[in-house]
């Protein structure tokens, strides 16, 4: 198979993000800015979700985005929530449903922002 670094699908049926693949055995792999999503998705740890938040406030840094001031602190505050012994999780979805609503005309962010939010509600 050709790496084309967009919609990668093969083998019976699914669905994963906005990659369709049908027939037998189907897999639907979607890959974006590095960041891969497949029908078998894994939860991701405290510290992976803190590294896709540090990406995060990286690309808002470097973005015209209207809102990026407050989105890096609410990203900054989020990630440090994470960093606690015990973590809110209900803190933390209300912040990655906020991202994801926040950046939708920015194609990159806004997918790290719907990764970030499945791995948070994955916790």
């Amino acid at each position: 198979m050709n790496s084309n670094h967009g919609i990668i699908a093969t083998g019976g049926s699914q669905v994963v993000g906005n990659a369709v693949a049908s027939g037998r055995n189907a897999k639907a792999d979607v890959r974006d800015s590095g960041l891969v999503q497949s029908g078998e998705v894994r939860q991701r740890t405290p510290q992976e979700i803190g590294d896709l938040l540090g990406r995060l406030i990286d690309e808002l840094g470097r973005s015209g985005h209207p809102e990026r001031a407050d989105l890096i602190e609410a990203a900054q505050d989020a990630r440090d929530e994470l960093g606690s012994v015990a973590p809110r999780v209900g803190k933390l979805k209300l912040f990655s449903r906020a991202l994801v609503d926040a950046v939708p005309g920015v194609t990159a962010m806004a997918s790290l922002a719907a990764t970030i939010e499945e791995a948070i509600h994955r916790l």
